[in-house]
């Protein structure tokens, strides 16, 4: 990296103001290792971060992101399952007590499930958002224009709380009261977190 990029600016703001308050912090988690208490399932889209969304520490979170925060089913096929294995990772290794799937507004991944992907995206991003096409066709048909594409995304973070049942080592440790599943929509441009409930549409998070 050059000097002065991006990156390598911010990593020096980072050892000169971040580093001196968490050096301690950072030691710590380096001799004892990471204990999250959630895992999240989260769009890869640079406008919805985790970490900032939650104000969370070091050691707090343990992230996954993709395209669209989708989970797919349980198919414990031998085939690379990037999402599946930080799954098994996060409940069986590291325990977490809480999955979050937090999907957002304008989110890309929907849009190409409702509209079609880019024709430069066909190798991966297409099938992986076809996942997902049934789910938001039935919204298009369903609910006025105007509310296709919020509800579009709330219905795929729906799809990812079903499909993480369909793992059997959540599914039990959620029947068991061990493992708590919630489903979320972050507003990039009013910053409020909506949570899904019993209702139609998800709720402002109270």
């Amino acid at each position: 990296m050059r000097p002065d990029d991006e990156l390598t600016a911010g990593y020096h703001r980072f050892r000169a103001e971040r580093w001196p308050e968490a050096r301690a912090e950072y030691e710590a988690l380096a001799e004892k290792g990471q204990k999250p208490h959630t895992l999240i399932v989260a769009c890869s889209d640079s406008r919805a971060d985790p970490a900032l969304i939650f104000d969370a520490a070091p050691g707090q979170l343990f992230v996954v992101r993709n395209v669209a925060n989708l989970v797919p089913p349980y198919e414990p096929d031998g085939r690379l399952h990037g999402v599946s294995a930080a799954l098994e990772f996060g409940v069986k290794v590291l325990n977490v007590s809480r999955i979050v799937v937090m999907g957002h507004a304008g989110c890309g991944g929907v849009s190409a499930m409702l509209n079609g992907s880019p024709d430069s995206c066909r190798d991966f991003v297409a099938p992986w958002v076809g996942q997902g096409e049934p789910v938001v066709r039935h919204v298009a048909e369903t609910v006025p224009p105007e509310e296709v594409e919020g509800a579009a995304e709330e219905a795929i973070v729906r799809l990812s709380i079903r499909n993480l049942r369909t793992f059997p080592w959540i599914a039990e440790r959620e029947e068991a009261g061990q493992l708590v599943l919630t489903g979320l929509h972050f507003g990039i441009a009013d910053g409020v977190l909506r949570a899904l409930g019993d209702g139609p549409r998800f709720e402002p998070l109270s």
